[in-house]
């Protein structure tokens, strides 16, 4: 039986927004938004994965928290998994020179906001989970 392949995404909260960053063009993802992480290679933890993507993409250290949500998704007819973790930003948060190489832009979303963007349907599995999250953050009650 074919193992299912890992994805991780990465996500930062600040003031009840998440941070969030939108594709260069070009490719099934050009343009939209997402929450930035990517593919574990084989023999990698998902922690890792989280650490290598955030410092290959913008430059940043990060430390990774619990996981907050879980979704599946398919891609060229292969099924990932996408776990997301809570991130912290270990020398404070993105500013306006951090680097970009995968990305054109990135910025702090509700998570209403993001539901309204163009934002890559592999993540949008995620949002169930996070919303859950935000919640027992700010201290609501359901």
């Amino acid at each position: 039986m074919e193992r299912k392949r890992r994805s991780v995404a990465g996500i930062a909260v600040k003031d009840g927004r998440l941070f969030i960053a939108r594709r260069k063009p070009g490719g099934e993802l050009g343009g939209k938004w997402e929450f930035p992480g990517g593919k574990a290679e084989e023999g990698e933890s998902d922690e890792a994965a989280l650490l290598r993507e955030y410092a290959e993409e913008f430059g940043l250290s990060i430390r990774t928290g619990p996981l907050l949500a879980g979704a599946s998704f398919t891609h060229k007819g292969l099924v990932f998994g996408l776990n997301a973790y809570r991130i912290f930003f270990e020398e404070g948060e993105p500013r306006e020179n951090t680097r970009l190489s995968e990305h054109t832009e990135w910025r702090w979303a509700a998570l209403g906001e993001i539901e309204r963007l163009d934002f890559a349907g592999s993540d949008r599995g995620l949002f169930p989970g996070l919303e859950m999250y935000l919640k027992h953050e700010a201290g609501i009650k359901e």
